[in-house]
């Protein structure tokens, strides 16, 4: 008995219970996985961190761009309002600017001041109209009301073709080259004025919805309006070109005294010539009128008055698109 129980208990002594050997993995596996763990925790925590730092520097460079745009918005301000003094400092000290800007000449024996001026007055005047007509449409008035705001401003647009016409007797080439607009207007500019056709194109997406009949209306009076404006550069190009002829004839680079009588006979007959640029103004600033009178008649009356405010919305553009241009920074 007493071998059997030192046998048992040397056994007890030296043998180590397994048991005990897996707890000792386990808590061994589980501070290595804890480790790895606070290792991938540590790595997350430093991304994050430099993550939030690259936006906070975005957000800083982009506050810097926008801060650097708003004050060069400001700078062409500045420089767009003393660009619109001096102009208008030269146009009371009777100078025109050409569209070069390089020379200048003076304006008061042809007419052309004098029709600026009213043609700013005209501007200022219509501006008042849109405002109007604006209000009128949002409040909702009433279409009697509102006819009568409509039929003033079409009136407006008859005084305007009515300055023009006694503008063009006195100096065409002023109306011709456009320097009464600004840049971008001149862009677009055809005989002096805009191109009906042009006009209703632009129009025909901004008084949907429709009828059938109106829309085929206003496609009527668009083709019909192409057809004379084509015919009207058509008669353009074939005075050009008879004036090249014109003045082409005969012996150019000579002075002798033989050629003086033929010389003064082009130049009577290119005068004669050009007095006809007159009547092409005349004619195309009649298309315009007839046109926009027509447009009004296929219209309801609301429609109509959004007929006019698109398009003073859309001159107003080419007007904001100048000022912006002219005031760009330049390096």
């Amino acid at each position: 008995m007493a071998d059997t129980s030192s046998r048992t208990d040397a056994s007890t002594d030296g043998d180590t219970d397994p048991r005990d050997m897996g707890s000792e993995r386990g808590q061994g596996m589980l501070a290595a996985a804890s480790d790895s763990s606070g290792r991938s925790k540590d790595k997350l925590d430093q991304k994050t961190v430099r993550r939030l730092a690259q936006n906070r520097e975005a957000a800083r460079k982009s506050r810097l761009r926008k801060k650097a745009y708003v004050q060069q918005l400001e700078n062409s301000r500045l420089k767009l309002t003393q660009l619109e003094q001096e102009l208008q400092r030269a146009r009371q000290q009777g100078v025109f600017i050409s569209s070069s800007g390089d020379q200048a000449h003076s304006t008061g024996g042809n007419g052309a001041l004098a029709f600026d001026a009213e043609h700013s007055r005209w501007l200022e005047e219509k501006n008042k109209q849109m405002n109007e007509l604006r209000s009128a449409l949002n409040a909702h008035t009433g279409d009697a009301e509102l006819r009568i705001i409509v039929d003033g401003v079409m009136s407006h647009y008859e005084e305007l073709f009515r300055i023009k016409s006694n503008a063009a007797k006195n100096d065409v080439f002023h109306l011709l080259s456009g320097m009464w607009k600004t840049p971008a207007e001149r862009c677009f500019l055809w005989l002096g004025g805009f191109r009906s056709s042009e006009l209703l194109k632009l129009l025909a997406n901004q008084l949907e919805p429709m009828t059938e009949r109106q829309v085929m209306g206003i496609n009527s009076l668009q083709q019909t309006s192409q057809q004379a404006e084509d015919a009207l550069s058509q008669g353009m190009e074939s005075l050009q070109q008879s004036l090249a002829d014109t003045l082409s004839s005969g012996t150019l680079g000579s002075s002798s005294s033989d050629n003086v009588a033929s010389y003064m006979g082009q130049m009577a007959m290119a005068m004669g010539q050009l007095g006809t640029l007159e009547g092409f103004i005349r004619q195309a600033d009649n298309l315009r009128l007839q046109t926009l009178q027509q447009m009004i008649r296929v219209l309801t009356t609301r429609q109509s008055a959004r007929a006019f405010l698109a398009i003073h919305d859309y001159s107003s553009r080419l007007r904001a698109l100048s000022s912006l241009w002219l005031a760009r920074p330049r390096e």
